[in-house]
């Protein structure tokens, strides 16, 4: 059965199947002007330009107003969707720290847990107990026995990650509070998984800690083009599942909403994150002179709404290079910054 996706005020909701669909009509949670697509289709489409759906439509309510997403919640507040019955992730809490180097601390009420990159933790109350697995403790990685966990844990190395993944548990009868911290300047993202349909794309890397319950796995891009020169290969992080998820990027985030057929054109290496409703593509850098001579690179990355698109002003590889150029083992010069005698003084101590 095909999966649709529906888009409403530019936010992707999805996949559900065709009675899915008619049945949040009938129930006045979509009305006559959103948008649809599934896999076959060349573009979005207004709903009623399907048939069931239409027919669904005839008879509809007033729709109701879309669900409220992290974004709305504070930094401080940890809130988010309300998650229904059954839900296969812990429902946790949490606080935002810090300004350029930030942290995020999590509340855990008795048996919830968390999962976390290795080298990210910061601290820990003393009711909170450590336990290293194989994948990310998901549904998906638990199901199929052992060899199923290997092969949920085999995707990971893909993307440079270890076999192993840390989760943090409150073993105790009370809250508890665990905190991870962000491994270069920069911002950390809090996604509400629900609000984004269920899955995000991620930059490798980017991946800092989440609920346990959130599969963490990987997506291949299917375009040539994305493969070869996205910057992060035919490979990104998918993080998918119904609770909350922490990506971290470098500098300033800026968060676009892309409404249906609203493409966006930014750094390769900028791209942190996007809803999988957003086509990602990309493209050369128009004009011999600019693209030899520019000092940008050769591509760029297209997206196309709708959805949302997170952006990093500072990605780490640029960090990293002009870090690296300034170093004495690639030519850098030390400036003697605090010495009196300056570069003298480095000759005469030998440097």
């Amino acid at each position: 059965m095909s999966e649709w996706y529906v888009a409403v005020n530019g936010e992707q909701r999805g996949p559900w199947s065709e009675d899915d669909v008619v049945s949040r009509i009938r129930a006045g949670e979509l009305d006559g002007g959103v948008h649809v697509f599934r896999q076959g289709m060349d573009n979005w489409a207004p709903i009623d330009t399907h048939a069931k759906f239409k027919q669904a439509l005839a008879g509809g309510s007033v729709a109701s107003p879309p669900p409220v997403s992290a974004a709305g919640a504070t930094a401080s507040g940890g809130g988010g969707t309300p998650r229904p019955a059954g839900q296969a992730a812990d429902e946790i809490e949490y606080e935002v720290f810090g300004e350029e180097m930030q942290f995020v601390e999590i509340t855990l009420d008795p048996a919830e847990a968390c999962i976390a990159e290795a080298g990210s933790f910061m601290y820990m109350d003393p009711g909170i107990e450590m336990k290293t697995i194989f994948g990310d403790g998901s549904s998906q990685s638990e199901g199929g026995g052992f060899m199923g966990k290997l092969m949920s844990a085999g995707k990971r190395v893909l993307t440079g990650e270890s076999l192993f993944m840390t989760v943090f548990g409150n073993s105790s009868g009370g809250r508890q509070k665990v905190a991870f911290a962000s491994p270069y300047p920069g911002r950390i993202i809090a996604l509400d998984l629900p609000a984004h349909g269920g899955t995000v794309l991620c930059q490798k890397d980017a991946f800092l800690c989440a609920a346990k319950g959130v599969a963490v796995g990987i997506a291949f891009q299917r375009k040539l083009g994305a493969g070869f020169f996205g910057g992060e290969g035919f490979i990104l992080q998918k993080l998918e599942g119904d609770g909350l998820a922490f990506v971290h990027a470098g500098g300033t985030i800026v968060k676009r909403e892309l409404r249906a057929g609203e493409t966006l054109r930014l750094d390769t290496g900028c791209l942190v994150a996007f809803d999988r409703s957003v086509n990602y593509d990309i493209q050369m850098v128009p004009g011999i002179k600019t693209a030899l001579f520019g000092g940008e690179g050769l591509f760029f990355a297209t997206l196309t709404g709708p959805g949302t698109v997170w952006i990093q002003s500072l990605p780490f590889s640029r960090l990293a290079s002009r870090v690296y150029a300034a170093a004495p083992q690639a030519g850098g010069k030390r400036k003697g910054e605090g010495s009196v005698l300056g570069g003298l003084g480095d000759l005469m101590m030998g440097d």
